[in-house]
C-alpha cells in the first residue's frame, strides 16, 4: 500500500512537539517526529510504499500537504495530533478524503486515549484512533485495514458506529527488534534543536519506553518499562554518527536511568568507541549517584532534565513523586560539580499547593541554583490521578481538553485559584531571572566549560525574549 505519514504544520507559527508524553506547543524546540520515523521504518520493512512529511520541522503549510496528497494519492494517512492543537491537526483528515475518498486515516495521540470516543466524535473523517502501542498496533492495523474487527488497541468507525477494540494483552514490542528509524525520509537534520538552537547536528532518540513510577499528574504513570539493550542503543548511535555526523542527542526516554547497569554499559561503550557525541537525558533525583554521574559525563552527557516538581516535601508526598527534597538538592550539586547542566522542572498547583509552598519552591531554586528551570502549572490530563482528585474536590467540573496548556491553569487547589497559579508561575521565573547569583553561577559553569559559551549566549537571549516579550507563554 501507499502510506503517507505526516507531522502536521506548526500551530500559529509555534513549533509543536507531538511525541507521547510531550504533546505540547513549545516555542523553543523543534524535534524530529521520532515515532513516525520509527513507524515508517517498520512499514517499509513490510514492503509498503512510504512517504513522510514533517511539516512542523521544515515549517511547511497545509497547502504543501494538500499538493502532496493530491499527487501521491496514498491509501493510508498516518498522523499525530495534540490536545491543544486538536482541531488544527485533525483538519488533515478532511484534506486526505478530498484527495482520495477511499483513503483510511489513522491518528495517534497518547494524551487523549482516555477520551477516545470524544476524539472520534469530534473528527468524522478520522477512521482509526490508536490507543495501544503504535509500533505493534499500526502495522497490524495496516495489514487488516479493511477488516479491523480483530485488531487490538484501536478505536474505529464501522459505518455510523464507533467501536472500541481494547488491548487485552501486552502489545509493547521488543524494542531491540525494531529497525533503525527512517531518518533518510527527512531532507536533513538541520531544522532540529531542543531548548536552544545550536550549530550541532541534533536528534532525539528513545532507549526505553514507559515508566513504573506513579506520579499523580503524569500521563505515562505506571506504564510498563521496556528498555533497549546497550548494544541496540549503540547500533543506532553508530548509524547516526556515520551517516549524519550527529553531534548532539537528547535521549527522550521518560526515565533514562531506571537500570543503572544498562546506562553504565552504554556509557562504557560510548567512551571506548570515542563517538564524540554530546547528549542530554531525562531522569529522576532518586535514580542518580556519583558513580553514575561521573560515567555519564565521561561518555558525553552535558545536560540532564530532572523533574523535581516542588520544593515542598508535603507536595511531593501528596503527588506520589517518591523523591525527597534532599535527594534533589544532592543530585543538582553532584551534576554541577561534574560539569553537567541541570534543568529542573517544577509544577505549581499540585494537591496542597498554597502560597507558602510556592515560596518553598522558589527558595529551593535559589538555594540550589540549577542551570535552567521550567515552571509549569498542574494540568488535569484525563485518566490521571490528579484529574480524579480535582473532580472529587469539586475543583474541576466541565473541561475542554483543547485547553490543556502547561502555562495556563484551568484548575486551582483548595487554597489557590487558577489565576493565583498563573501568577505564581510568572513570579517564580521573575524571582530567578532577577537573581544575580544565578547568573554568576552560570558564568562559572561557562568558564569551566568553554564549549558551552555559544549556547549560554543564545540561552540568555532566549530568556530575555521569553520573559519580557512572550511572558513565558507556550515556552519555558
Amino acid at each position: 500500500m501507499k502510506i503517507m505519514l505526516v507531522n502536521p504544520p506548526r500551530f500559529q507559527k509555534l513549533p509543536v512537539i507531538r511525541e507521547e508524553r510531550c504533546e505540547i506547543t513549545e516555542r523553543y524546540s523543534v524535534l524530529e517526529p521520532y515515532s513516525l520515523l520509527q513507524l515508517a521504518a517498520i512499514l517499509r520493512e513490510n514492503n509498503h510504499d512510504i512517504s513522510l512529511i514533517d511539516a512542523n520541522g521544515f515549517d511547511l503549510n497545509f497547502e504543501h500537504i494538500q499538493k502532496r496528497l493530491s499527487k501521491i494519492k496514498p491509501d493510508i494517512l498516518i498522523f499525530r495530533f495534540t490536545p491543544t492543537t486538536f482541531d488544527y491537526d485533525t483538519s488533515i483528515c478532511k484534506m486526505a478524503k478530498k484527495a482520495n475518498p477511499h483513503i483510511k486515516t489513522i491518528g495517534l495521540c497518547w494524551t487523549l486515549t482516555k477520551v477516545m470516543e470524544d476524539v472520534m466524535n469530534s473528527v468524522p473523517k478520522l477512521d482509526f484512533y490508536i490507543t495501544g502501542d503504535y509500533e505493534t498496533v499500526v502495522p497490524t492495523l495496516v495489514e487488516n485495514i479493511h477488516d479491523a474487527s480483530t485488531v487490538e488497541g484501536i478505536v474505529w468507525r464501522s459505518g455510523n458506529d464507533i467501536r472500541i477494540n481494547p488491548a487485552t494483552r501486552d502489545t509493547i514490542a521488543n524494542l531491540d527488534e525494531l529497525p533503525i528509524p527512517a531518518y533518510d525520509l527527512l531532507d536533513s537534520l538541520d531544522p532540529y534543536f531542543i531548548n536552544t538552537p545550536t550549530d550541532e547536528t541534533f536528534t532525539i532518540m528513545y532507549t526505553s519506553r514507559g515508566c513504573p513510577y506513579r506520579c499523580i499528574y503524569c500521563t505515562v504513570a505506571g506504564t510498563p518499562w521496556k528498555p533497549r539493550s546497550a548494544e541496540s542503543v549503540m547500533k543506532e548511535l553508530r548509524y547516526l554518527k556515520k551517516n549524519y555526523d550527529v553531534k548532539l542527542i537528547s535521549f527522550f526516554d521518560e526515565t533514562f536511568t531506571i537500570d543503572k547497569q544498562r546506562i553504565m554499559d552504554i556509557c562504557q561503550s560510548m567512551t571506548e568507541e570515542k563517538l564524540n557525541i554530546k547528549w542530554y537525558c531525562n531522569t529522576r533525583a532518586n535514580l542518580l549517584d556519583e558513580e553514575l554521574i561521573v560515567a555519564m559525563r565521561k561518555a558525553g552527557c552535558r545536560g540532564m532534565s530532572i523533574g523535581v516538581e516542588s520544593g515542598s516535601q508535603e507536595i511531593l508526598d501528596k503527588a506520589s513523586k517518591r523523591i525527597t527534597v534532599d535527594e534533589a538538592r544532592t543530585v543538582i550539586k553532584l551534576a554541577k560539580q561534574n560539569g553537567i547542566k541541570v534543568l529542573c522542572s517544577f509544577i505549581f498547583g499540585l494537591p496542597g499547593e498554597s502560597w507558602d509552598t510556592v515560596e518553598e519552591t522558589i527558595q529551593f531554586v535559589k538555594d540550589t541554583l540549577p542551570t535552567g528551570v521550567q515552571f509549569n502549572v498542574a494540568v488535569p490530563y484525563p485518566g490521571t490521578e490528579f484529574y480524579r482528585w480535582a473532580i472529587e474536590k469539586g475543583l474541576l467540573e466541565e473541561m475542554d481538553w483543547r485547553q490543556l496548556y502547561q502555562h495556563e491553569s484551568i484548575v486551582g487547589t483548595e487554597d489557590m485559584t487558577p489565576e493565583d497559579l498563573d501568577k505564581a508561575r510568572y513570579m517564580a521565573y521573575k524571582a530567578l531571572y532577577t537573581y544575580p547569583i544565578w547568573y554568576l553561577e552560570n558564568v562559572k559553569h561557562v568558564m569551566k566549560n568553554p564549549d558551552d559559551f555559544s549556547m549560554a549566549v543564545k540561552y540568555s537571549i532566549k530568556i530575555i525574549n521569553n520573559f519580557l516579550l512572550h511572558r513565558m507563554e507556550h515556552s519555558h
